[in-house]
């Protein structure tokens, strides 16, 4: 399926003297999977019911293929919504549920019957059309809904956290189908979520959200594997944030930076930062090593908590800094070696050591 290219040109939102939404540009090509992410508040929503119609914007342009839709009212905007709720009729079956729309449109009997059908076999229901909504449980409640919005074959579908109400091995289950499925039927899927896994698994590229803006743009390996800004780093996953003093490059082309008054390398970020500035890695490229091993970029520190995750350990360290991280060693089978008030050595490798800085502005690094 051709079109679903979106793109907010100066958007913003303002209810009162709040602003909602702060002058976001964003391009999305047809085909994508995009999701919006970010906390309570950042504006996610609202800028999915600005593209939806549900709301105005105070100022600002939304394109849909080509044409601006700024002032087009939702019913004639070539996009359909799926919310958190689903909103299914309840005294309504399956069957009549997704057709609701085609009849509305006087789409031809035999037509909505066909176009049922495939919808509900698109998303697994085939033989549910005669079931009621309070007959099926909440992830087939959720298909339906999808059924319903797929079946009137929009340019794009907004999905506005719909995994939300379900519980954590379905949404789970339900990622990799919604991701699957919008490689099927090929149209442009806006997704919102406060759920970072969600976004990861399922997106082409992700927009993190802050107060209104937009703070990065890019694939999920680039958000997670190059935060650009420190409020990035942060609200992605887990990251050990420590402030620092950086000098610059040195010959290798690293940053030289002190952390608590030690000389460390960061190989990733800005490599030309000087002053005052943050460096982050995360918990799963620490490393660990016995007490007194010596050593570019490793300091003292004692593991202060070991908690088993299953799959993984999370030990909380203390370094002699007197800065706390956390470090993820994976379950392997193989036995941990440290416990509650070892000393150990912390190593923090270059290549997964990066500068940040404050400004929310992207750095560029040196390998990137």
């Amino acid at each position: 399926m051709s079109g679903g290219d979106v793109e907010l040109i100066n958007l913003n939102k303002l209810f009162g003297t709040m602003r909602a939404v702060d002058n976001i540009n964003l391009h999305i090509p047809g085909g994508e999977f995009f999701s919006l992410l970010g906390s309570s508040g950042c504006g996610k929503t609202t800028t999915l019911r600005m593209i939806a119609g549900f709301e105005q914007p105070s100022s600002g342009h939304i394109v849909l293929d080509g044409v601006d839709m700024t002032e087009t009212p939702p019913h004639k905007r070539h996009v359909n919504t799926v919310f958190q709720s689903y909103a299914l009729f309840p005294h309504l079956n399956v069957f009549d549920n997704v057709a609701f729309g085609l009849r509305r449109q006087r789409v031809e009997p035999d037509q909505v019957k066909r176009r049922v059908g495939e919808a509900l076999e698109l998303v697994q229901l085939t033989g549910f059309e005669k079931r009621k909504p309070s007959q099926m449980s909440g992830g087939q409640q959720q298909r339906v809904a999808l059924a319903r919005a797929l079946v009137l074959k929009p340019a794009v579908l907004l999905l506005d956290e719909p995994l939300g109400a379900l519980d954590a091995r379905l949404r789970k289950q339900l990622q990799v189908e919604l991701k699957t499925l919008q490689q099927q039927v090929g149209i442009t899927f806006i997704y919102v979520t406060h759920d970072q896994e969600e976004a990861l698994t399922m997106s082409d590229r992700i927009a993190v959200m802050s107060n209104g803006r937009i703070e990065q743009v890019a694939p999920p390996e680039e958000i997670y594997e190059a935060p650009a800004t420190v409020f990035v780093a942060d609200f992605l996953g887990i990251s050990n944030l420590m402030d620092a003093v950086a000098s610059g490059a040195d010959a290798t082309g690293r940053c030289k930076v002190k952390v608590g008054g030690l000389d460390f390398y960061a190989g990733r970020g800005g490599a030309d930062v000087s002053g005052s500035t943050k460096v982050t890695i995360r918990p799963e490229r620490v490393r660990l090593e016995p007490a007194g091993s010596s050593g570019e970029n490793r300091l003292p520190g004692t593991v202060q908590r070991w908690v088993y995750l299953g799959n993984a350990v999370q030990l909380i360290i203390g370094l002699s800094t007197g800065v706390k991280i956390q470090v993820l060693m994976q379950n392997n089978g193989e036995e941990i070696p440290y416990r509650e008030g070892s000393q150990v050595s912390v190593h923090l490798p270059s290549t997964a050591l990066r500068v940040l800085t404050d400004t929310g502005v992207p750095l560029a690094s040196a390998e990137e």
